[in-house]
């Protein structure tokens, strides 16, 4: 799937198994460090800095509750990207402030990939389309074909999504589906 997926234009992938142990991830990272630089994209892990620095991840994403940016670039330094996870205007505006090389703006709805936490809607895509102009930030949360439109309308440039391409029928469709949709940047 995630050979397809990449075949169909991702440029981005996130290994993100919070019940994995490390070997596991070594093992899934390995693989997909192959599928990643054949397509010429960016591979991220979630969480765990020190195994992302470890195993060769271009980047460590990290949410609210892990630990904080500062002490993430600290650790692996300039060596990866660092991402993070907002969820308000208030967290985009700290992040705005801080070391972060990409954000997270989401979930937009609802998701089962983040369970129990609350849709942040349009209304917050739209926010950070106006205070983030020059950062690198991405929409998220229950994106898929049936509203990624509403989702551009609202200012977003850039996706992720998990199920609208790991669900599809045919992966690759699907992401090349999903790329088109989006502006050009």
């Amino acid at each position: 799937m995630t050979a397809a997926a990449l075949a169909g234009g991702v440029d981005m992938v996130q290994l993100r198994d919070k019940s994995a142990v490390d070997d596991e991830l070594r093992e899934a990272a390995a693989e997909l460090r192959g599928l990643c630089d054949e397509h010429e994209a960016l591979l991220w892990l979630n969480d765990r800095p020190g195994l992302a620095l470890e195993c060769g991840f271009d980047g460590v994403h990290v949410g609210q509750d892990d630990e904080p940016v500062e002490a993430v670039r600290a650790q692996v330094g300039p060596e990866l990207l660092v991402g993070l996870s907002t969820h308000s205007p208030e967290q985009l505006e700290r992040a705005l402030g801080g070391e972060a090389d990409q954000l997270s703006v989401g979930p937009v709805w609802e998701t089962p990939t983040k369970e129990g936490r609350p849709a942040a809607g349009l209304g917050y895509v739209r926010h950070a389309a106006a205070r983030a102009a020059g950062r690198a930030w991405f929409a998220i949360g229950g994106i898929d074909m049936d509203n990624v439109r509403e989702v551009t309308e609202a200012g977003a440039e850039r996706i992720v999504v998990v199920r609208a391409i790991r669900d599809a029928a045919d992966p690759r469709a699907a992401a090349a589906a999903l790329r088109a949709a989006l502006p050009d940047v």
